[in-house]
């Protein structure tokens, strides 16, 4: 039944990072301080990292400052040459990285690959931007003369990136910034610094990147966070995160007059309709829902079933639900791993309870796993739901969690209304028996993404990514993120004397 996982194994350990990385140096925050990164499956510390100040941020961004209009200049081929080389050393790191992901960010060996995999494809696509900032012509109405459009590297991208995939999440901004000539600085989670900062660092360190192209600040959101993404000399503010931090970044940049570029919350629908297989569309479920213990944005919040085939997607969910290897990620054979930390522990079990309160029927889960040798586990159990309206908190709430609440509808415009009733609208999947009316229903679900016959769970580098609503301003990925980053400039040539007229 399990066949739909991945069968992992770890070959790779963590080190230590004491330090930040401005303006080509390794440095300690301006004040000393540091913060303590732990391991959620063991819940044990692995190292101690920056706590940044405010002067650092102010040092990160005038390295970036005075790095930018240099590096904007390098040939296409140079910077072009600069990330292919980053990619190829992730790809020579490859073990080490899966396991940083593992230990820092409580991925299992599955999902730690996979996310991986996903970054080593985002280097490859970001290589091919120097060769696409491309210009055009374009005639004119004056006499004479030449109109010429030139595409520019906007500057400096301040670049907020989170925990739950911070290695292909945080190279899916620095890489194409990096590869159109602007300079960046970072600011990673403070759960993920690791993987999410300063193994980026590193990797384009040695491949020769200028000193000051790129930065990197670790320490908490409440202390520099305001401070990167209201500092006056972003001119791009680039955020993942929930919609409602992602508000208050937005209207930071926004006194700035910095373009937001923001992928927020999602509270995506899995609509199975009355003809669709059960089994694969439990199947797809199962995954959609409790891959990395369901801490992804583009997760299924939400599964949305027809009333004939309810009961029995319903009882294979839960089949899935119980089947799944669960427990610390430092089991290779792992799937559903630890929620981050306990604060986000509660408030999904917080969600569950509330929901069984309001009408809902607990099916399986909503038990916290033990751990050998771990006192106050992080691992939830994978949680199935039945009964559940769509007012209902595990419902309404993006929960971010391996919980799935099930949906009775009684027809497809039922089904369609209630997918859309939510203020969010980043990704979704239909599952239908036939993929031409799976795909009618598709069109008609208000997402910036979706997927026919599948789960959201879906990225590609080369496919716009990117949300409607409160799920975000701004795509990522292919020529999408290429206008993120860079501006259009027009220029004119006169090349025969005009007449004005006067």
């Amino acid at each position: 039944m399990l066949s739909i996982f991945r069968d992992m194994t770890m070959t790779a350990e963590t080190g230590e990072w004491s330090q930040q990385y401005i303006d080509g140096e390794w440095v300690d925050a301006a004040d000393g301080d540091t913060i303590t990164v732990t391991d959620p499956s063991t819940r044990e510390p692995l190292y101690e990292v920056p706590a940044a100040t405010a002067a650092d941020v102010d040092a990160a961004y005038r390295a970036a400052a005075n790095a930018q209009a240099e590096w904007a200049n390098a040939a296409p081929a140079r910077r072009q040459e600069v990330v292919m080389k980053a990619m190829h050393s992730l790809q020579e790191r490859f073990d080490e990285t899966v396991q940083h992901l593992v230990s820092e960010g409580g991925s299992s060996m599955a999902k730690a690959n996979i996310e991986t995999e996903n970054t080593v494809a985002t280097l490859g696509e970001a290589t091919t931007f120097p060769a696409r900032m491309k210009g055009e012509h374009s005639d004119s109405n004056i006499p004479g003369k030449e109109n010429i459009v030139e595409r520019k590297p906007e500057g400096i991208i301040s670049i907020i990136t989170p925990w739950n995939f911070p290695l292909v999440l945080t190279m899916r901004a620095v890489a194409p910034a990096i590869a159109m000539g602007n300079s960046v600085v970072l600011k990673p989670s403070s759960e993920t610094p690791v993987t999410g900062g300063l193994l980026v660092a590193e990797l384009f360190e040695d491949v020769g990147l200028p000193d000051g192209v790129l930065n990197v600040v670790t320490g908490k959101g409440s202390d520099v966070g305001d401070a990167v993404a209201g500092h006056p000399d972003a001119d791009v503010v680039a955020f993942t995160g929930s919609t409602e931090v992602g508000r208050e970044v937005a209207a930071m940049a926004g006194r700035n007059l910095a373009a937001p570029a923001m992928e927020l919350g999602g509270n995506n629908a899995h609509i199975v309709t009355a003809d669709a297989d059960v089994q694969e569309a439990a199947e797809a479920g199962a995954f959609g829902s409790f891959i990395h213990s369901g801490q992804i944005c583009i997760s299924i919040n939400r599964h949305i079933v027809h009333e004939d085939v309810y009961d029995e997607y319903v009882e294979t969910l839960a089949a899935y639900a119980e089947g799944v290897p669960t427990g610390s990620v430092h089991d290779p054979e792992t799937i559903v791993g630890p929620i981050v930390n306990e604060s986000q522990r509660d408030k999904i079990r917080g969600y569950i309870e509330d929901t069984i309160d309001a009408g809902a029927t607990l099916v399986t889960g909503n038990e916290v796993h033990e751990v050998d040798g771990v006192e106050d586990s992080l691992v939830l159990e994978p949680t199935v739901l039945s009964d559940v309206t769509n007012e209902m908190p595990t419902a309404c709430n993006e929960h971010f969690g391996p919980v799935a609440p099930v949906i009775k509808a009684s027809d497809v415009d039922e089904a369609v209304e209630i997918a859309n009733d939510t203020d969010y609208g980043l990704s979704g999947s239909v599952y239908a028996g036939d993929t031409g009316r799976g795909r009618e229903i598709a069109k008609r679900v208000e997402t910036g993404m979706i997927h026919v016959n599948d789960q959201p769970i879906n990225e590609e580098p080369h496919v716009p990514f990117g949300g409607v609503g409160a799920s975000g301003v701004g795509q990522y990925n292919a020529d999408e993120v290429l206008h993120e980053f860079t501006r259009a400039k027009w220029v004119s040539v006169q090349h025969e004397k005009r007449d004005y007229g006067f």
